[in-house]
């Protein structure tokens, strides 16, 4: 028998390390190629290995909840084979992460690592330790640092982005915080507590998953870091509704998948975005980046309760059936918890569909480090004034509302105004002789 190794993945850009969540095989266990055999968890991402051989799983190396960096083996197979012929392994790591998880292995097993780390608050990977260590950076001072990755925790591109902004004397920083404020050359962050909850006996406390913790921090990132305006708007799609009700069988049989609403919304969104471009952008200090890709997020809800943004890439080239097709695929493997790293990144503009739960409207909270989102409200029949050269008539209509929160430090309400009435006025003169 040949001992076989499952190596740790890795699970996208600058991913440099996951968390085992749950074996889904135990030692003794006999494996088919493709079997799923443990669910990971990284910081932007939740996914499962599965085995590249058929044998029977010997040795389970990390348990539940370790944190193993990319590279490293976390089983052994055992599969067919000459006694004789050396371990094999799975080498799925790309080039550009080898060397972090050099560096990160030299500093476990050297000892390369400041020990004076006895009395920080938080996690810090070997790799962040030796950074800290290399540039004189004091654990007092790291403390300080406004971590990006799990849990607040400090990143490599933290540490090497605090480095850069020291250097070219941006960082003002005293010993320890003062008065609960952490100071930068530009920003004052509050430190702020959440008040005390006071537990009654027959409470009950949930623990938040890994997700929902993400999702929390995220949000509050974003509040913090962006000035949220919404803006708000009527629109009739009576035509859009008609004619799917007219062509939704049709496709159901030609395609053999449902035709929603969402892919005709999400066309005519990105269409918007390039009369728009500077709604399509992200800032990065003073400096504001115009995407070149219009890569649309779809917020989407998990049976679990938790959100998940897949996104449709340059998806202002796709045409309605293609798009259509995307937006099924991705909500589809979401639910199923099949998506793969590269699904969820690249995000440049977002939306999300409120009207799945039959809300009327929303204030969405930006997905950072995007500029808007969009929020699609429920669609309802009303009675509406239709004005035609003959005069004014009171007809049965098909309204919806949009809203679109942006960042008022980019976006102006002026230019989200313009944004929600261009994209208005493509869905309310959709072209009912749409071909499928």
């Amino acid at each position: 028998m040949v001992k076989f190794e499952i190596i740790m993945p890795k699970l996208g850009e600058s991913v440099i390390e996951a968390t085992i969540s749950k074996w889904l095989k135990n030692p003794g266990d006999n494996i088919e190629k493709d079997d799923s055999i443990v669910e990971i968890a990284t910081d932007k991402v939740d996914s499962e290995i599965p085995s590249p051989v058929k044998g029977i799983l010997t040795e389970r190396l990390y348990n539940e909840g370790d944190v193993v960096i990319v590279g490293k083996p976390i089983a052994i197979i055992e599969i067919e084979g000459d006694e004789d012929e050396e371990t094999k392994a799975v080498k799925n790591v790309p080039d550009e992460t080898e060397s972090d998880i050099k560096q990160n292995t030299s500093a476990l097993e050297n000892g390369e690592v400041d020990g004076n780390f006895a009395t920080a608050t938080r996690f810090y990977s070997p790799l962040v330790k030796n950074i800290a260590k290399t540039e004189n950076i004091s654990i007092s001072e790291l403390e300080q640092i406004q971590g990006s990755g799990k849990d607040s925790r400090v990143t490599k591109n933290d540490i090497l982005q605090y480095v850069k902004d020291k250097s070219e004397g941006k960082v003002l920083l005293s010993a320890k915080k003062a008065e609960g404020i952490s100071k930068t050359a530009t920003t004052y962050t509050p430190e702020m507590k959440a008040p005390a909850v006071v537990i009654s006996g027959g409470d009950e406390i949930v623990e938040m998953d890994r997700m929902r913790k993400l999702i929390a921090d995220h949000m509050v990132m974003s509040k913090h870091v962006s000035p949220h305006v919404t803006s708000f708007i009527e629109v009739d799609v009576t035509n859009i509704v008609n004619w799917r009700n007219k062509v939704k069988d049709v496709f159901l049989k030609k395609e053999g998948q449902k035709i929603t609403y969402t892919p005709i919304f999400i066309e005519a969104a990105a269409k918007t975005l390039r009369d728009f471009p500077l709604i399509n952008s992200s800032i990065d200090g003073n400096k504001i980046i115009k995407r070149k890709n219009i890569n649309l997020g779809m917020a989407t809800a998990l049976p679990n309760g938790n959100l998940i943004v897949p996104v449709i890439k340059s998806a202002d080239e796709l045409n309605l059936v293609g798009m259509a097709k995307r937006v099924n695929d991705l909500a589809g493997r979401a639910r199923a918890n099949k998506l793969n790293p590269d699904d969820i990144q690249e995000g440049t503009f977002t939306v999300t569909n409120f009207g799945s739960f039959d809300s009327l409207t929303g204030t969405p909270i930006i997905n950072q480090p995007q500029a808007a989102i969009l929020g699609l409200g429920a669609i309802k029949k009303r009675p509406v004034v239709i004005e035609t050269s003959q005069g004014d008539l009171i007809g049965i209509r098909s309204i919806m509302m949009l809203s679109m929160a942006y960042d008022h430090r980019i976006v102006d309400g002026a230019l989200g105004g313009m944004y929600l009435k261009q994209l208005r006025d493509y869905l309310e003169n959709f072209d009912v002789n749409t071909q499928i």
